[in-house]
């Protein structure tokens, strides 16, 4: 038996391979299924299932691009209602891969059709638990997610959440290997540990979800302090449970080189947002008017779902030379399919032509401490509110980068203000958004907050409420 962990950190995502005896499945795949047709081809092995643990709102699953390239079966938990073809599990229905078994255990809460899925090994013996979005470490799934498919409150699912943990997971061996589908840095919990693999037994001491005194304590504290989720999810979700187009054909799409007049025909017929993925360090010093920077070196797609939200978006690309394919198949990881093609010779080949650019005005943090004046400097930070709550520059406004469409029109334009975040990742990307939308008198702090603390820029951890937007 071989259980792989296939693990993609800029979704805090994990996908699961386990083969036996000549026979695979795998659990929770991503978009891009050449990862694990590569492990089916190395081993000699056919796919016979894959298993899905829910319905993912965070990211668009391959399973029906893998189903159609290996004739192997999808298989979801009770409840679930898809538009392919798929094996709507029972609860305790067993599955035969090779010499092992994969036992389905409904575990709704996060969704209705949540479970988790049990390998007995060829011993007959419990050894791992393929715990979806039901149980993290550390945490367990959101209750809010599915509201309104489930015609119930975050309260209700949450309850029932806990009829599933405590009545069937917190039962079985604390020996347990336990596999989630996420790890920290995920949006579909709060309090995920940095590790992707644990024990039952650990998280049964360990995990404040499984420790509460009764079901209502549960509640309590399991929906205490959900943020919003990001808007894409519902978008993902629906492609998730109806279906969507071939990876294959969203690829070749993307990858159309455009030259510069070609681009800018595209740009003017379908006022495609351009998205720009460079490093923020080379977005800085000239870009495309009104292209957003969100860089493949941080959360990349994540932000992209944040932020842009449409999925139905068109999008033309401004890339590093031999980073197409990798923006494209991550963009289609949460199911942005809309790419109309990408800039040939990226941004240089725009600057040689001579065609208009812009710049971001960026200064170190040791010129913004000879600045900086208390009361008379606005700043804008633009990490999340824990972060700021933990400690901030002295009369900064938070204003966190997930919510800038929301807080953009609070701004003056007219008054002066700096910009920063933790090292300049989120701080750009929120640059390149309000110059895009016609805001240039700021400042974005280089290396931020990083790179504030070695600086005598008074700081505290008090949170003025009278600063509520600048």
């Amino acid at each position: 038996m071989k259980i792989e962990q296939i693990y993609t950190g800029c979704l805090a995502q994990g996908a699961y391979y386990i083969a036996s005896n000549g026979e695979a499945a795998i659990i929770d795949p991503l978009r891009d299924t050449k990862p694990y047709t590569d492990r089916l081809e190395k081993d000699g092995v056919k796919l016979k299932y894959i298993f899905e643990t829910h319905f993912h709102a965070d990211f668009v699953s391959g399973h029906l691009d893998l189903s159609k390239k290996t004739n192997a079966a999808i298989v979801y938990g009770p409840t679930a209602d898809t538009g392919f073809e798929a094996i709507i599990a029972k609860d305790d229905q067993i599955f035969e891969i090779g010499n092992v078994k994969i036992k389905v255990l409904h575990t709704p809460g996060h969704t209705m059709e949540s479970s988790c899925f049990l390998l007995i090994d060829e011993n007959g013996k419990e050894v791992a638990l393929f715990s979806g979005d039901t149980l993290f470490l550390g945490d367990v799934g959101r209750p809010d997610l599915a509201q309104k498919a489930a015609n119930r409150t975050q309260e209700e699912l949450a309850g029932m959440l806990y009829e599933s943990l405590y009545n069937k997971i917190i039962k079985l061996s604390d020996d347990i290997i336990v596999y989630p589908a996420h790890g920290a840095g995920s949006a579909c919990g709060k309090n995920m540990m940095k590790e992707t693999v644990g024990t039952l037994g650990n998280q049964k001491k360990t995990n404040y979800a499984l420790n509460q005194p009764n079901k209502e304590a549960f509640i309590k504290e399991v929906t205490k302090g959900l943020l919003p989720p990001p808007p894409y999810f519902g978008m993902n979700v629906s492609m998730n449970k109806k279906g969507y187009n071939s990876f294959d054909e969203i690829f070749k799409t993307g990858l159309k080189p455009l030259n510069i007049n070609e681009f800018k025909e595209v740009l003017k017929q379908t006022g495609a947002l351009i998205l720009d993925t460079r490093n923020n360090t080379d977005f800085v010093k000239g870009f495309i008017p009104k292209a957003i920077n969100i860089g493949l070196n941080g959360d990349f797609a994540p932000w992209v779902g944040a932020l842009i939200a449409d999925v139905q978006q068109p999008i033309l690309l401004v890339t590093d030379m031999d980073k197409q394919e990798e923006t494209v198949t991550r963009l289609s990881r949460v199911g942005f399919d809309h790419v109309l093609g990408y800039l040939s010779g990226g941004f240089e080949a725009w600057e040689r032509s001579g065609e208009q650019s812009d710049m971001i005005q960026r200064i170190t943090a040791e010129q913004f401490s000879c600045e900086f004046k208390i009361g008379k400097t606005a700043v804008i930070d633009v990490r999340k509110e824990s972060e700021f709550a933990a400690e901030h520059i002295a009369e900064a406004y938070s204003k966190p980068l997930a919510y800038i469409n929301d807080w953009i029109g609070t701004i003056n334009p007219k008054e002066h203000f700096y910009l920063h975040c933790t090292g300049g990742y989120r701080s750009i990307v929120a640059a390149s958004i309000l110059k895009a939308r016609g805001f240039d008198n700021f400042t974005e702090i280089s290396g931020g907050f990083n790179a504030i603390l070695k600086t005598s820029v008074p700081r505290t951890n008090f949170v003025c409420p009278s600063k509520t937007s600048i």
